[in-house]
């Protein structure tokens, strides 16, 4: 079956990653995410004395990092929308012409 519309080959750089390439992008994302909730909670200890509020704003943002690096690390990309494939279709067939009809005679 072909696909109807253009006969453009499909170019290499239009292929969507492996998947093992978005799992390691994925997961690189995750990984700095959970760093950044570490320092995140590493400041919060050092800010203590000297303001609360600043100790508190780290903490929140070390507690909500978890949660938005596990959404974003689960997250696959969206597919790309393509057109349905519907088949080619040709040229009608020839048809022979209607068989000749026995009750008609030759005169007329």
């Amino acid at each position: 079956m072909r696909r109807h519309g253009s006969e453009d080959p499909v170019l290499i750089t239009n292929a969507r990653p492996s998947s093992e390439d978005e799992y390691e992008h994925r997961r690189r994302k995750y990984a700095l995410m959970m760093s950044i909730r570490i320092v995140a909670v590493i400041a919060a200890a050092l800010c203590y004395r000297v303001s609360i509020w600043l100790s508190l704003a780290f903490l929140v943002a070390g507690a909500a990092l978890p949660w938005c690096a596990v959404l974003i690390a689960n997250d696959n990309p969206p597919k790309a929308k393509q057109p349905p494939i519907r088949p080619v279709t040709g040229p009608a067939e020839k048809a022979l012409p209607p068989a000749p009809d026995p009750t008609r005679t030759i005169d007329g």
